[in-house]
């Protein structure tokens, strides 16, 4: 599936949520850890499985955001996912620090029959960053997502505007989900106000290959939806590179052109990416 944007949304807050759901985000994440006080969680997740039971067949993809899993994970898991009518795509799971902890979530669901539900680790310290590649190929990982606030604290970095701080931590992401295929996807950006400022680091890390982006507000999502959208000369190119990969595997060769461009495998899944993101935005 196409997750260019993926909105969070308070997990005790019924009204907002099913909004969120309306929101035109490919993923909507139910969060039980930061956005929810700790004497309220108990409510949020009444309300969040109770939101996810009475949906049907929702557009977008429906994840939930439990609390660390050496924490208050395990309860949320117990109280949302097992005593559920339907399930979740997909759990984030913060604060990842190495493979054990992804293993220990997946476990879990596989003891209470949820074996389908993905997982999301979601990499905010300087020990879930070095462990990045065995995180992104643990059993049932299907995206990593990059946490910047979490991290920048955890190593004393200085923020800056131009977020170079966060540069290399963002490309291993990226390298680590690549090597392992899966998703890479992006922090959230937290000026709600700043819709240039939103757009052009989401135009940047596209750059950098990350396959989707976190948001906080329903008004984020729109933005990031067409920065992602490709526009129609690359569509045109990626269909034409799909259509002579097609004519090259009819009579077996393995490179070819379009346009005097020479296309190979790497080209190809490129032009895949382009296409799946063009028919997610609804212009193919």
């Amino acid at each position: 599936m196409v997750r260019r944007s993926l909105l969070y949304c308070p997990g005790d807050e019924q009204a907002m949520m099913e909004k969120a759901v309306e929101s035109g985000a490919d993923a909507v994440i139910f969060d039980l850890e930061d956005a929810v006080a700790p004497v309220a969680r108990d409510d949020a997740r009444r309300s969040v499985r109770e939101t996810i039971n009475a949906l049907t067949e929702p557009d977008p993809s429906i994840s939930v955001r439990i609390n660390p899993y050496d924490r208050d994970g395990p309860r949320d898991i117990d109280a949302v996912v097992s005593d559920g009518e339907s399930l979740p795509d997909s759990v984030v799971l913060p604060k990842v620090d190495g493979y054990e902890t992804v293993a220990e979530l997946t476990d879990h669901l596989a003891d209470i029959g949820a074996e389908s539900v993905d997982v999301i680790p979601l990499i905010e310290t300087a020990r879930g960053l070095v462990a990045a590649e065995e995180i992104a190929a643990a059993p049932g990982v299907v995206a990593i997502a990059y946490g910047d606030q979490d991290y920048t604290a955890d190593v004393g970095a200085t923020v800056t505007d131009e977020k170079t701080e966060s540069l290399y931590a963002r490309q291993r992401i990226v390298a680590a989900a690549g090597a392992a295929g899966v998703d890479a996807l992006d922090t959230v950006y937290t000026d709600i106000e700043d819709s240039d400022g939103l757009r052009e680091q989401t135009e940047t890390v596209i750059g950098f290959g990350f396959d989707g982006k976190l948001a906080i507000h329903p008004g984020q999502v729109d933005v990031i939806n067409r920065a992602f959208t490709p526009d129609s000369d690359e569509v045109e190119w990626a269909e034409q590179v799909i259509e002579g990969q097609e004519q090259a595997s009819e009579v077996g060769t393995g490179v070819f052109t379009v346009d005097g461009q020479m296309i190979d495998p790497p080209l190809v899944e490129r032009a895949r990416t382009i296409l799946e993101r063009a028919s997610a935005a609804g212009i193919r």
